[in-house]
């Protein structure tokens, strides 16, 4: 008896768990039931069909906007505690990055590699796929500009301070001083491969990057009615509760900490251009750290002024100066340096590009500590630049994308950028490389990339002015981007606003201001490496979120309406065929019927599901369900987008009952 009390015990909980099971069990049979009922009528959202939702704009939702205490509290005070510790204590700083930046390079510097093959290669098949033809906007939305503008926009994006200070620089490092185990020094072949590796660097997997954040942010936005945040991309990864909440913030604090830094690198590389004209122009032996700091705040001075006038028009219009101005100077190196040599250097460059691309792609430590090194000083590095930008430029180029479809997207932000940068590093750097070759005046092996365009300028005829020139550009492209990061950055913190407080733009600016002042600081004599190895250290959490970006979009991707049609004609079409061939041979037509349940166009497809429906559920400012007519574009609680009111009081009381009948349907 003993013995067997133990085994009696549990009987009552067997049987409640026996009777559980044959509850679920007899709600499944009641569901199946239901499905295979003739009579049976669908509950949608909104009463319509996932296949036929055209799609929602952010600017057709009810969203309230505010101030992220969150986010902004803690991306706000790791950073500025980052700059107080690097003003007290650089040498603890330096020491701590420096470890940082080996352990990273050692144990991840594979991720930032995989990442740049993994993004380009998705996009270019994302592309191509049936996904490629989904608009980054409702049905039939037309671009909101020409693509003329957009192309525009985008070179803007794409020219900045890299092409006066590695457009020059880069290719005649690699020409004096290849990569590991690959030219001859100041050989033919490895002019060529220098400005290939350039080419690696700046072209197809730095605009990839960019281009997979700005299609995911622009569907989200435009196509499923999420705010323009990168936490929005994650709705169906993370589940809505997930990605408003510390998830969701979690993802845009990394976005913002990323852009700190990568955007901080951009405006100290600037003023250590700036530095280098000051020391010509006003005869200085040499550019320390101190004058770099000096010119840092100057510089902050000017775009805490243009952000607190609020003068965004002049600000624009000064960024489309300076574009004409950069190409204005790339013109005349082209004009009055070796343009017969550049004629011919620029498509066998091209080529030499396209021929050693996968080679390039190859390379990783295991070619050896020489390739490692290389790989840490300039491959990783950029990886970790562009993705540290990825916030800031994605959300740029998803902001003047919309309307467009994906396939036309992806394949514009990666060609055309890239393709007018190999025409603007090619001049550049072609023209460092000949001159050095040629034995110019004030050319060594030795000089520091700041030197190289001054040094270029100095042997071009009648251009004694153009310094100051260039320095007037790259202070305006200080200033400009600035303002443009410290505004994605407001967008990031304050729950999507695109107009956010001009307090939070002018934080963030001085904390990226102070950022790059650390970041020289501990880069001693060679400020660059400053720059260089925070960049790395804080890019590796978001090269994570990359991975996680191709997930996201593509779930997303997979319960479009625009794809659900497909699968709907493709199977139809499919079956319909098969069967006119069996039963009438050539002599038939398809004709739309109705069919038994199960066997029509979208028996495999389960268009009660929330994962096709829940999406375009409209709420209102306190997220709570509304019903809403998508063929009058009427609010069910009469709610005015134009005013942004409730006009009526009958329609409110109806939907607080509603909208639960069909939220408990589609689920």
């Amino acid at each position: 008896m003993a013995d067997d009390q133990p085994q009696s015990a549990p009987r009552p909980q067997r049987s409640r768990q026996i009777s559980q099971e044959a509850v679920r069990a007899g709600r499944r049979a009641g569901e199946a039931l239901q499905r295979l009922d003739l009579y049976h009528q669908p509950s949608y959202p909104h009463d319509i069909h996932p296949a036929l939702v055209p799609g929602i704009g952010i600017d057709e939702q009810r969203k309230q906007y505010g101030l992220d205490k969150v986010i902004f509290t803690v991306a706000g005070l790791l950073t500025a505690l980052f700059v107080l510790w690097g003003v007290l204590n650089p040498q603890s700083v330096a020491d701590v990055a420096g470890a940082a930046y080996t352990w990273t390079m050692t144990h991840a510097g594979w991720l930032f590699n995989a990442v740049a093959l993994v993004v380009l290669v998705f996009l270019l098949v994302l592309a191509f796929s049936p996904y490629g033809k989904i608009p980054l906007g409702k049905d039939g939305e037309q671009p909101e500009y020409s693509t003329f503008a957009w192309v525009s926009m985008l070179f803007a994006a794409g020219i900045g301070i890299g092409v006066f200070f590695f457009g020059p620089s880069e290719p005649l490092t690699y020409f004096h001083t290849p990569p590991p185990l690959t030219h001859e020094a100041e050989s033919v072949a490895a002019m060529h491969g220098s400005m290939a590796q350039t080419y690696y660097h700046w072209g197809f997997h730095a605009w990839a990057m960019y281009a997979l954040v700005g299609g995911a942010v622009a569907y989200a936005a435009y196509r499923r009615g999420r705010v323009p945040l990168m936490s929005s991309i994650f709705r169906t990864l993370f589940g809505r509760r997930h990605s408003e909440g510390f998830a969701g913030q979690l993802v845009d604090i990394f976005a913002i900490i990323a852009t700190l830094f990568g955007t901080a690198a951009a405006l100290g590389i600037a003023a250590m251009q700036v530095g280098q004209g000051v020391t010509i122009v006003a005869g200085l032996d040499e550019l320390s750290n101190t004058v770099l700091v000096a010119i840092v705040a100057v510089l902050s001075v000017g775009f805490i002024i243009s952000a607190v006038s609020g003068v965004s028009r002049g600000i624009r219009y000064l960024s489309s100066i300076n574009i004409v101005l950069t190409m204005g100077v790339i013109l005349l190196v082209f004009l009055l340096g070796p343009t017969l040599f550049l004629l011919n250097l620029l498509p066998s460059a091209m080529m030499e590009y396209f021929g050693t691309l996968f080679e390039m792609m190859g390379r990783s430590a295991s070619w050896g500590q020489e390739t490692l090194d290389f790989q840490s000083a300039w491959t990783v590095y950029y990886w970790a630049w562009w993705i540290s930008w990825c916030p800031f430029v994605g959300i740029f180029i998803a902001r003047i994308s919309r309307g467009r479809s994906i396939r036309q997207f992806i394949l514009g932000t990666i060609l055309v950028p890239s393709s007018l940068l190999f025409i603007a590093y090619g001049i550049m750097g072609g023209t460092s490389m000949w001159m050095y070759r040629e034995g110019a005046e004030g050319f060594s092996a030795d000089m520091a990339p700041p030197e190289v365009l001054f040094t270029i300028i100095d042997n071009l005829p009648y251009m004694e002015w153009l310094p100051v020139l260039v320095m007037i550009t790259l202070a305006i492209f200080f200033i400009t981007s600035a303002d443009s990061a410290s505004v994605v950055m407001g967008i990031l913190s304050t729950r999507g606003d695109q107009n956010p407080s001009r307090f939070v733009v002018v934080f963030w600016g001085v904390i990226m201001g102070g950022i790059a002042v650390v970041m020289l600081s501990i880069g001693g004599a060679t400020a660059l490496q400053g720059l260089q190895s925070l960049v790395i250290v804080t890019a590796l959490p978001f090269a994570v979120i990359m991975i996680l970006i191709i997930i996201a979009w593509l779930r997303d991707l997979r319960t479009d309406p625009r794809a659900l049609r497909e699968q709907y004609a493709e199977k139809a079409i499919s079956d319909a065929v098969v069967e006119g061939v069996d039963r009438y041979g050539d002599d038939f037509a398809l004709q739309v019927v109705p069919t038994e349940p199960g066997e029509g166009a979208g028996s495999e497809i389960d268009s009660e599901h929330a994962d096709y429906t829940e999406w375009y559920q409209r709420t209102d400012e306190h997220g709570q369900p509304v019903e809403y007519d998508f063929e009058t574009g009427e609010w069910g609680d009469g709610w005015d987008p134009a005013t942004g009111e409730i006009t009526t009081v009958d329609a409110q009381v109806l939907t607080e009952e509603e909208p639960k009948t069909s939220n408990d349907g589609a689920r």
